[in-house]
C-alpha cells in the first residue's frame, strides 16, 4: 500500500497514540495529508508548538458526537483512524452517560461519516477490556467493535471497509500506571490493588506500528490482535522502585485481575498468524475470511489472558520498556 498518496484523519489525533501515530507517519510514510480531528483546541495549539507543524498537518477542531462535523473533516479522506474515547475507567464509572455518548454514539458517527464521504478504510482502536468487559469503558469498547464490524454489512456495495485493532496496555500512555509508580517512587511505597495481578503489555510505538500493518493489510471485518508480553503488576512495581514498601489497596469498581484479548467464543473463528491473531467475523458472509487460507486454527478451548500468556516480561525486561520514560518523567514530559 502506498500512503503517499492517501489522507489520512485520525480522531482523538492529540492524545498519546494519536500524536506517535502522526510522527510515525511523517517521517515514515509521508503521506499526501493528516488530518488531526480532536474536541480540545489547547491540545492543538501545543502538540503544533511541540514540532507537528508539518505542511501536510490540518488540524480539524470537532466531537466525534457531532455527526455533520466529521462529515465536513471526512470530505476527500481515505484512510480513518479512530483513537478517540474516553478512557478512565472510574471516570466513565462515575460518568456513565458520557462514555456512551463518546464511545459509542461517537464511534457510530464516525463510521457513518465515513461511509457517507467514501472513506476507503477505517479502524477502530479498541482494548483488551472490550472482551468480557467488567466495566462500562470495556463494555462501551465492546459496543465499538460491534459497530465496527457490523458497518462492513451497510458497506459492502461501496469502497469503504472497517476493522479494528485490539490491544493491552501501552507503557507510558495517558492514564498508564508508569507514571503513578515514578510518582510514588519519591516516598518509597506502591500501591497495587492485588498482588496476583496481570496485564498484556506493548509500547506505543509497538502499537502505532501494528496498526500501520493492520491497516495495510485490512479487508473488512477483522479484529486484529498482537501477540504481546504479560507482567505481573507487582514486577512492574519492583523494576521501577526496586526497594518499594508494597501497599495493597483492593481491587477497585471495575476492575479485573487478569485481562482478556481472545476469548473461547471467539477462538473458534480466530486464525492464528506468526506475530498476531486475526478473529474472523462470526456471522456475516461480505469478506474477512480468506485470513483462514494465511493461519491456523486455534485449538478447541483456546483463550488468550494475560495469565495464561506463554510471553512473559521479567523485571530486567520490564525495565528495559519502561526505561525511555524515566528521563520524560525527570523532565516533567511524561502525561500521567
Amino acid at each position: 500500500m502506498d500512503w503517499k498518496n492517501q489522507v489520512v484523519l485520525i480522531t482523538g489525533g492529540t492524545g498519546s497514540f494519536g500524536k506517535k501515530f502522526t510522527q510515525t507517519l511523517l517521517e515514515e510514510k509521508q503521506p499526501r495529508k493528516i488530518i488531526i480531528f480532536s474536541r480540545d483546541e489547547l491540545k492543538q495549539h501545543e502538540m503544533r508548538m511541540h514540532g507537528f507543524d508539518h505542511p501536510s498537518l490540518r488540524y480539524f477542531i470537532g466531537d466525534v458526537r457531532d455527526r455533520e462535523r466529521l462529515v465536513r473533516a471526512m470530505h476527500g479522506v481515505d484512510i480513518v483512524i479512530h483513537a478517540a474515547a474516553l478512557k478512565q475507567v472510574p471516570a466513565c464509572e462515575y460518568n456513565p452517560m458520557e462514555a456512551i455518548k463518546t464511545n459509542i454514539i461517537g464511534t457510530a458517527n464516525v463510521l457513518e461519516a465515513a461511509l457517507d464521504a467514501g472513506v476507503k478504510k477505517v479502524m477502530t482502536i479498541s482494548t483488551d477490556k472490550a472482551v468480557s468487559p467488567a466495566n462500562l469503558y470495556g463494555a462501551t469498547k465492546l459496543a465499538a467493535e460491534k459497530l465496527t464490524v457490523q458497518s462492513n454489512a451497510y458497506a459492502a456495495g461501496t469502497a469503504t471497509r472497517y476493522s479494528c485493532v485490539r490491544y493491552g496496555n501501552v507503557v507510558g500512555s495517558r492514564g498508564s500506571v508508569v507514571p503513578l509508580f515514578l510518582k510514588q517512587r519519591a516516598n518509597g511505597t506502591v500501591t497495587i490493588t492485588d498482588e496476583r495481578m496481570t496485564r498484556f503489555w506493548l509500547s506505543l510505538e509497538q502499537g502505532v506500528r501494528f496498526v500501520i500493518e493492520c491497516v495495510e493489510q485490512m479487508e473488512g471485518g477483522e479484529v486484529f490482535v498482537p501477540k504481546i508480553p504479560s507482567t505481573k503488576v507487582i514486577d512492574l512495581a519492583r523494576a521501577i522502585v526496586p526497594n518499594a514498601k508494597i501497599e495493597i489497596i483492593g481491587i477497585r469498581p471495575g476492575e479485573k485481575l487478569h485481562e482478556d484479548l481472545i476469548s473461547e467464543d471467539e477462538a473458534r473463528h480466530t486464525v492464528e498468524l506468526e506475530r498476531m491473531y486475526v478473529i474472523q467475523p462470526a456471522e456475516a458472509s461480505w469478506f474477512g475470511y480468506s485470513w483462514k487460507d494465511r493461519g491456523k486454527p486455534l485449538p478447541e478451548g483456546f483463550t488468550y489472558t494475560s495469565d495464561n500468556n506463554t510471553e512473559w516480561l521479567d523485571i530486567e525486561g520490564i525495565k528495559k520498556f519502561v526505561e525511555p520514560f524515566e528521563e520524560l518523567f525527570r523532565q516533567g514530559k511524561l502525561e500521567g
